[in-house]
């Protein structure tokens, strides 16, 4: 549905998407925004991004208008998905963007090796990040993809104690420096919420400067202490 100049695509009643028609740099969800700084601190001009999940395709009409001129793909398995939005939220024309309706784990096998930038990981199925695309092998699949200075970006839903975002955080370590921002209250352990977790050659202040209400940054030792004791899925 369209309010306001907002596109709000709604899946299993939630709120999945929200893309702003008029102004495609505006990410109204707070984990978004975090995922743009992570965007934004990757060197100057143009990225090759792999999204994996799309929705209303908010982060690639990001990237579109931030970067010019970047190459991206988008994995995302639901066909009458990718329909609704080309109906009613249509892309840009010459945006770069291909949409592929395959899911997580076939596309990126697909991938070329060392193509990617950025990997950017934000697919759910009920509510959940589907398994497969926190374990091992997917790990190892974008690890493959990422060109030297690459890096993996991902959205998960948790709580404490984390056992899952422990879990990934170990496999993830695979790639490289991992740095998580989280709510504050999802780590008080108030409610789910959004974990972003940036793997590989993760720039400086990945997430921006966050006010100390908006998300808490684990970096270094950090990670380990908050995050560490998990066990990586095959």
């Amino acid at each position: 549905m369209s309010r306001n100049g907002l596109f709000v695509l709604e899946l299993d009643g939630m709120q999945q998407s929200v893309v702003d028609l008029h102004d495609p740099t505006h990410l109204a969800f707070d984990y978004m925004r975090r995922i743009g700084d992570v965007l934004d601190a990757m060197p100057p001009g143009r990225l090759r991004v792999l999204h994996v999940g799309g929705a209303a395709m908010t982060l690639p009409r990001y990237v579109a208008a931030t970067r010019p001129g970047s190459r991206q793909i988008v994995l995302e398995p639901a066909a009458d998905v990718i329909d609704h939005v080309r109906e009613h939220a249509p892309l840009p024309p010459r945006s770069g963007i291909r949409v592929r309706p395959v899911d997580g784990m076939a596309g990126i096998a697909e991938v070329r090796d060392a193509s990617q930038d950025v990997v950017v990981l934000d697919a759910f199925a009920g509510a959940v990040v589907p398994a497969e695309l926190t374990g091992v092998a997917f790990v190892e699949h974008v690890r493959r993809t990422l060109a030297p200075g690459g890096v993996l970006v991902a959205n998960l839903v948790a709580r404490p104690p984390f056992a899952e975002m422990r879990d990934f955080v170990a496999a993830a370590r695979a790639l490289g420096t991992v740095t998580v921002g989280v709510e504050p209250a999802t780590l008080k352990g108030r409610r789910p919420g959004n974990l972003v977790v940036a793997c590989g050659a993760v720039p400086d202040r990945p997430f921006g400067e966050p006010s100390p209400l908006e998300y808490r940054v684990f970096a270094g030792r950090a990670v380990s202490d908050s995050f560490g004791g998990g066990t990586p899925r095959s």
